[in-house]
């Protein structure tokens, strides 16, 4: 069970988006696996892909195809990742955008693919395409919930969040939904997310906004350290609100880049929450670091350390796993006595050492909870960061062992 998360909200319906969930037996029996989402036409969409120099042939044929058209349809298969495959899964990526193509009327650089799953096995298209006319005809607005399950892999519960905001006195909706689970550290955004509006949105206004968001949100979070083949983030903006175009003159673009935000880090965070066998939820924040690069050298330090994740699952409050990994960080001429570290409201290490009024039992209560934060305080400049991770548990080796069983 995700860390304080259950399931799934109520998504609100975005105007001009539909989308429809189907079963095509990619990988799974018995459970839908495949998403067609259609966007009105005048949508503006912008991503992020993952930097994974071993990208997947869906990462290269969606970027070749958003270069050269405004997408009508964007096709998601969940249990194959089209990853490792070569000039075949190209082949295979274009071929599935074509089948969806010719149904839909349009031309198939129009389409954009994206998959998720095993890596180095080829592309079932012929199953794919034999679903898309049932994928087609099913197609609704309300479909949000449906298409979050259908995306899932090794997660646990389908992630998704709307809300709502006002730009020129019209109210707008935004809705997402992401998978992910492990393989997480994405440099660049997560497994998979897409973010929809009905706001009206300029072309380099909105990638702007979805690589600030993504900067801030699916980049700050780490379950195991590794950056998956298939990373992307999605944002589309429809129009069909009526509000006013936003660019970034516009007085409300802020309002509307924090949204987005908001979206984009309650999803990475519902991403950790759901991390392959956690059962703790990490913030670690770094501050007075000379530049936010340093300081997310340490909470990645941190955060990937298997002795401090480790301690975490146990509740154990071994603090000198910490220590010992903020001091092999790599940070030039660390002074150790500015240091300070902390577990919520307890101080555990100043002056270089154990901080006095320490007490093993105050630690165990922070380590006890389900959520913890990690502060540490390098006192060498004004620069601060914070990322989301999660402990290590023995499902954790189970469910990867197991993984393609």
């Amino acid at each position: 069970m995700p860390v304080g998360y259950s399931e799934l909200p109520e998504l609100s319906a975005v105007a001009g988006v539909r989308l429809s969930a189907q079963a095509a037996q990619v990988r799974y029996e018995g459970r839908d696996d495949l998403v067609v989402m259609e966007l009105a036409e005048g949508s503006r969409c912008a991503a992020v892909f993952t930097r994974n120099a071993f990208c997947a042939a869906p990462v290269i044929v969606a970027r070749e195809h958003l270069a050269q058209h405004a997408p009508r349809y964007l096709l998601i298969n969940s249990g194959n990742a089209n990853a490792g495959t070569g000039a075949p899964g190209l082949d295979d990526a274009r071929r599935s955008c074509a089948a969806l193509a010719k149904r839909a009327g349009c031309d198939a650089a129009q389409v954009l693919p994206f998959s998720t799953g095993v890596i180095g096995e080829r592309l079932p298209v012929q199953r794919i395409e034999s679903a898309l006319d049932g994928a087609l005809a099913n197609l609704s607005e309300n479909n949000w919930s449906a298409a979050a399950h259908a995306i899932m892999t090794t997660d646990t519960v389908a992630k998704g969040v709307s809300l709502t905001l006002s730009i020129d006195g019209q109210t707008v909706t935004l809705t997402g939904m992401a998978k992910g689970s492990g393989m997480i550290r994405p440099d660049m955004a997560t497994m998979l997310a897409y973010i929809a509006t009905d706001a009206a949105v300029e072309s380099s206004a909105l990638q702007n906004c979805i690589q600030q968001a993504v900067e801030q949100s699916f980049n700050r979070i780490t379950v195991d350290g590794d950056t998956s083949t298939n990373d992307a983030c999605v944002l589309v903006a429809t129009g069909a609100s009526g509000a006013a175009v936003l660019d970034d003159a516009h007085p409300d673009y802020p309002a509307f880049c924090a949204a987005v935000s908001e979206v984009s880090t309650r999803l990475s965070q519902l991403i950790v929450r759901d991390g392959e066998g956690a059962t703790k939820f990490v913030t670690v924040r770094v501050e007075g670091g000379h530049d936010s690069a340093e300081c997310l050298q340490v909470a990645y330090t941190v955060a990937h350390s298997p002795l401090v994740k480790t301690a975490l699952f146990a509740s154990d409050p071994n603090w000198g796993r910490i220590l010992a990994a903020v001091g092999r960080a790599g940070l030039s001429q660390l002074d150790i006595e500015q240091v300070e570290l902390w577990l919520d409201d307890v101080c555990i290490v100043r002056d270089g050492g154990v901080a006095q009024d320490y007490t093993e039992a105050d630690g165990q209560r922070v380590m006890n909870q389900d959520e913890i934060l990690i502060r540490i305080a390098l006192g060498r400049g004004a620069a601060s960061e914070t990322i989301w991770t999660s402990d290590l548990s023995h499902d954790y080796v189970s469910i990867n062992a197991d993984y393609r069983s």
